[in-house]
Order: structure tokens, then sequence, then C-alpha cells
């Protein structure tokens, strides 16, 4: 046995493995949050159910669940990567878990990284219940996967931005606010529930520039009519997504 086999070697382990831990720590904390499984998992799957079974919406011809299905997956990325997001990074900035984090081995980045890929885990459960819940209701999806999942992560890019934008520049309960503001004005003025024809026209323009107008009309696109992937919805996804990431990462806070 030679000399200094069993010496200790200290150091960090390996970035990859340092995300992949926060990244589950991330994911086991926002599943253990009643509050936000409400917001992410129990309402999206409440509206769902109830405008599928009762006509309260005109959602045109066909049936309701092949017109809302889409949009509520819409919902549900918005409720993880927006609205979610920036509360829970808002209250982890407001108590000091970034600064503390900021200063361990873990480095910035990757920190952020791994709240990305915790929201991407939490909206493929989220994705894997609505459809069974969709499903079960008698959607019947067209399309193809690959449109869905661009869709979905250009889509989850544009909210994580303008969540962590939100959270990194307002105070925590400003951030509360305003998170849960405009994910209900989004919701009733996004197209996931009420079809964008109902308003007027000269406010659908408007409208259709919204990220989640675009997500829902480009799932709708692809899943209830079929077609390939949108382009113009997906300029309008990205477009979002470069302003909000860039704008997070020039001004965001963590102090």
């Amino acid at each position: 046995m030679s000399a200094g086999t069993f010496t200790p070697a200290p150091g960090a382990a390996p970035v990859s493995r340092m995300i992949l831990a926060q990244t589950a720590l991330e994911t086991r904390m926002l599943l253990r949050n009643g509050e936000q499984l409400l917001l992410t998992v129990i309402i999206p799957a409440l509206l769902l159910v109830l405008f599928s079974a009762v006509d309260i919406v005109d959602t045109g011809a066909g049936k309701s669940v092949d017109f809302l299905a889409p949009g509520i997956l819409a919902l549900a990325v918005m409720s993880t990567a927006f609205t979610g997001q920036a509360i829970a990074t808002g209250f982890d900035r407001r108590y000091g878990v970034l600064k503390r984090l900021g200063a361990s081995p873990l480095p910035r980045w990757a920190l952020m990284a791994a709240k990305t890929l915790s929201v991407l885990v939490t909206e493929v459960l989220q994705i894997a219940l609505l459809t069974v819940i969709a499903l079960a209701l008698g959607w019947s999806p067209h399309g193809g996967p690959l449109a869905v999942a661009a869709l979905v992560l250009l889509g989850t890019a544009a909210f994580s931005g303008l969540g962590l934008l939100m959270a990194g520049t307002l105070k925590a309960e400003a951030t509360l606010a305003a998170a849960n503001l405009v994910f209900l004005l989004l919701l009733v003025g996004g197209g996931v529930i009420v079809p964008m024809e109902k308003f007027p026209e000269g406010v659908q323009s408007l409208l259709g520039l919204l990220p989640i107008s675009a997500l829902s009309d480009g799932l709708r696109d692809v899943l209830q009519g079929g077609a390939g992937l949108p382009w113009g919805d997906v300029a309008v996804l990205a477009a979002w997504a470069v302003l909000g990431l860039g704008a997070a990462a020039k001004l965001f806070r963590w102090e």
C-alpha cells in the first residue's frame, strides 16, 4: 500500500452533476408546494374538464375539447415557466437563497440551467396528465410531435425569460401580485379558452403578438388542424425569448 492512498481529495463535483442535483432539488420543491401545484396542475386540469363538459364558450365547429386542449397545454407552459418560476425565484432572491447559492461552487449560469431543466421536467408531467384527461374527454389530436415539441420549447424560453426578468427586478411581493395578475389577463385574452375571433378586429392583431396567443394558436394549428410548424407563431415566440432572456441576463439582481 503506497503512501497517500487514502488522502482526501476535496473539490467541487463536476458541473453536470451539480446541475442535475440542483434540478432534482428544484423539482422536488415545486412538487411539494401546494400553491404551485394548484397553479400549474389543478387549475389547468379543472379548466379543461369544465369548459369541455359544459357549453360555456362557443368554440366553433367540432368538439370543444379539440379547441380547448391545445390552449390549456399552452396555459400549463405559461403557469410553470412564467408564473410559478417568477414567484419561486422572487422569494428565493428575497430570502437570500440566490445570494448563498451564488457563493457556492455552483456557477450562476448552472443555477439558471437547473431552474430551466426543472421547468421542463414539470412541463412534461403537466402535458402527460393533461393529455390523458383530454383523451378521456374525446380529444382527437393531429399533427407531428416534433412541431409540438418545438413550440413548447420556444414557449418555455419566452416565458422563462419574462419570469426571470420579473423575479430579478421586482420585490417578491410585487412579483407575486404581478405574476398572478398577468396569468389571469393572459388566460382571458390569450386565446386559451375564448377564441381570438370573439375579440374586436382591432384588438385581435395586438393580442396575436402575445406569447400565450402565439403558443396556443400554434399548438392549435398543429394539434387541431394538422398543420406543419407555424412559422409566424414561431417568430413571435422566438422574439419574446430573445427579448426576455436578454433583458433578464442584463437586469437580473441576485440580492
